[in-house]
């Protein structure tokens, strides 16, 4: 068993997070659960229907976690990272959004 790293920082933070999603197919399923997760609250808070907010984590986490067991073939950084992943799911979002990460 490895040893738990630690990061100065999110920018020292981010590059090891980009390791852990090196697959295509791991993080196309972390961009549709993103998208998901926006969508939904966008259609929870626009019908008030609030209830589908609890659906939120059951989505993003699901999806991000089918790529990290099914393709990755890792453990999710969320485990020992959980601010700094839920971050980074953000950030490789918008770059993947613009263009700066392949998808």
């Amino acid at each position: 068993m490895s040893q738990q790293q630690t990061f100065r920082d999110f920018a020292d933070f981010y590059p090891y997070y980009l390791e852990e999603h090196s697959d295509v197919n791991c993080r196309r399923l972390h961009f549709v659960g993103s998208l998901l997760v926006i969508l939904v609250a966008l259609y929870a808070i626009v019908t008030a229907k609030f209830l589908y907010l609890l659906l939120l984590p059951l989505i993003g986490y699901g999806f991000a976690w089918i790529g990290h067991y099914g393709f990755e073939k890792n453990r999710p950084a969320t485990f020992k990272h959980p601010l700094y992943s839920l971050m980074g799911d953000w950030v490789m979002f918008r770059d993947m959004l613009i263009g700066r990460i392949r998808f």
